[in-house]
């Protein structure tokens, strides 16, 4: 069996959305006093066909001066210049962003208004919990999310970096109390991050959940770039791509060298075409920040790897399993 993603659009779980089968992913959108090429970008994604936008409220409180919220501003910017809001799905998230942190009713509530403001919406299209939260019971968190969408200010609902037992608690207690059931699941997931693949796919299949994992780059290591110590010098992502450079890991981007120069293509479309193939995922998300890796991404959907090329980088990859 052969797979890629192509340009048709893709149905998120059960709900009404559906978005092309390549999410961008907007943590890199980090000043939104100087919108103008995060804006190029976004007017390109769209142009290529791509609808599927993925933020969260805690990007990017990493960078000076940045307290969370705004790749939301940026986005927000775009939507009021562009008057192009009912054609985008927007996904943001709740639980980690600076004095936001955790999946309280009340941060919740609190959290998602502030989301709506940055993003100059009344309307959340997919809202995850961005991150498990031990200290709030399950059936809080899910209560809360379902407000929401009884309000009308959240389409649909979705987790991120939950455990397998916590996605079938969040389940329980939502069918048990008639709560939104969330249709969409955000693992990290990569050829050099495959943990995903066991128990937390399972968890996926039987909750009819899509998947939308995010590092399907790993941090930009599998692109090829970083591939020694001296790759890594100056570079933001150093920490991120420092845990790959190894000589498992580097074997993995070997081997996505054969199979990218069998296709005349990079590295990066190789591995984003791995993820979609044989319908692993619902469709990947990668960041872009210029309309240059956007044709790069958007080759990725259109790549179909044969089958023994499949089986050739899972073997490259099994060790990260």
């Amino acid at each position: 069996m052969t797979s890629s993603a192509n340009s048709t659009s893709v149905p998120i779980g059960s709900s009404d959305l559906r978005v092309h089968p390549l999410g961008l992913g907007t943590n890199t959108f980090n000043d939104p006093s100087s919108p103008q090429e995060f804006h190029r970008v976004l007017d390109g994604f769209v142009e290529r066909g791509g609808n599927f936008l993925d933020t969260a409220d805690m990007y990017s409180f990493w960078v000076d001066g940045n307290s969370g919220g705004e790749s939301e501003s940026v986005i927000g910017q775009w939507f009021a210049s562009r008057g192009n809001r009912e054609d985008i799905i927007v996904a943001t998230k709740v639980a980690a962003k600076p004095g936001r942190e955790g999946l309280s009713p009340q941060n919740i509530a609190l959290a998602a208004d502030e989301s709506l403001q940055r993003l100059q919406t009344d309307c959340i299209d997919l809202y995850y919990a961005h991150y498990q939260d031990d200290a709030t019971p399950i059936v809080e968190s899910a209560a809360a999310f379902n407000d929401l969408v009884q309000a009308g200010t959240v389409r649909s609902i979705a987790l991120s970096n939950f455990t397998p037992a916590a996605i079938d608690e969040w389940f329980r207690v939502s069918e048990e109390n008639g709560f939104a059931l969330p249709v969409a699941l955000q693992p990290r997931y990569s050829l050099v991050a495959r943990e995903y693949e066991g128990e937390m796919a399972a968890a996926a299949r039987r909750h009819g959940m899509s998947v939308f994992p995010y590092q399907v780059l790993a941090g930009g290591f599998l692109t090829g770039k970083y591939r020694t110590e001296a790759d890594l010098a100056g570079r933001a992502r150093a920490g991120a791509v420092e845990r790959y450079l190894n000589p498992e890991g580097l074997a993995v981007v070997s081997a996505l060298d054969v199979v990218a120069s069998a296709h005349s293509t990079d590295a990066a479309s190789v591995a984003l075409a791995w993820s979609m193939a044989d319908g692993k995922i619902t469709a990947p998300l990668a960041a872009a920040t210029s309309t240059a890796q956007l044709d790069q991404l958007f080759a990725a959907a259109e790549l179909t790897l044969s089958a023994d090329e499949v089986a050739a980088l899972d073997d490259a990859s099994a060790g990260f399993r």
